[in-house]
């Protein structure tokens, strides 16, 4: 009896470890390529920037568990002998062998298509002997202005095994601070990027990065039609908010 009581829960145990290794080996296995940049504002970009925004971009991805995520060091390479920073596809003809040599998937690509800043006088704040101070708790500012930054970047996904392109969105992201003067330190930033630390350039590069996560954990896990109605909405808007900007 107790032999098979045992049996039993073995085959459970077996069971349920066998049930939870599809779901591990189902996550999609996604390289980040070198960012490129075709805004003319983006101020901070400088070299190594693109790679250090792949590394960000990177560590979203797989901090929120839904991707199994190839490092740096097997992408860089393969990456820059096939020109996939500059050129944004995945040749057909040898396609199959960036994912062998690679082991992702799928490459994410991503271009800065646009970058602005706009700063404005503002009387927010609280005067401390003729200086006006304000900010928010993270990020302290001195003087009464308000710096907006706004960033998009357009995103596409390839399968490494066919060269195919299997999404394709603009991702924006924006922010808003007061002041430059003194800030708290976050240190989520580093390399060239570095002196961006809570800026609104830096804030808005961070808020279009976490929106690609969310962008491709939708489109490439959850598939749900509600998650991807929120993306479609969020795409109507963005290019509606283009189209009344243009004169024809």
């Amino acid at each position: 009896m107790k032999r098979i009581v045992f049996t039993l829960s073995l085959a459970v145990i077996l069971g349920c470890g066998l049930s939870a290794a599809p779901a591990m080996a189902d996550r999609p296995v996604l390289g980040v390529a070198e960012f490129t940049n075709e805004a003319t504002g983006a101020r901070w970009w400088r070299r190594d920037v693109g790679w250090e925004l792949s590394s960000m971009l990177a560590n979203e991805l797989a901090a929120i568990g839904a991707f199994t995520v190839v490092e740096r060091t097997n992408l860089e390479a393969v990456m820059r002998e096939q020109d996939l920073g500059s050129s944004g596809r995945v040749r057909p003809d040898t396609a199959a062998q960036v994912g062998q040599l690679t082991g992702a998937e799928y490459i994410v690509l991503g271009t800065v298509t646009s970058y602005s800043e706009e700063t404005s006088r503002t009387g927010g704040g609280v005067n401390l002997r003729g200086v006006n101070i304000g900010g928010r708790s993270a990020n302290i500012g001195l003087g009464g202005s308000r710096t907006q930054a706004y960033v998009a970047v357009d995103i596409r996904v390839v399968n490494a095994n066919t060269g195919e392109l299997a999404h394709v969105r603009t991702i924006e992201g924006r922010t808003s601070d007061t002041g430059v003067s003194l800030r708290a330190q976050r240190g989520w930033i580093g390399g060239n990027l570095a002196h961006e630390e809570n800026t609104p350039a830096g804030e808005a590069i961070r808020a279009a990065l976490i929106e690609i996560t969310d962008f491709l954990e939708c489109e490439m896990v959850l598939q749900t039609a509600a998650c991807r109605a929120t993306y479609q909405q969020r795409e109507d808007t963005r290019r509606e908010r283009t189209r009344s900007r243009l004169n024809f």
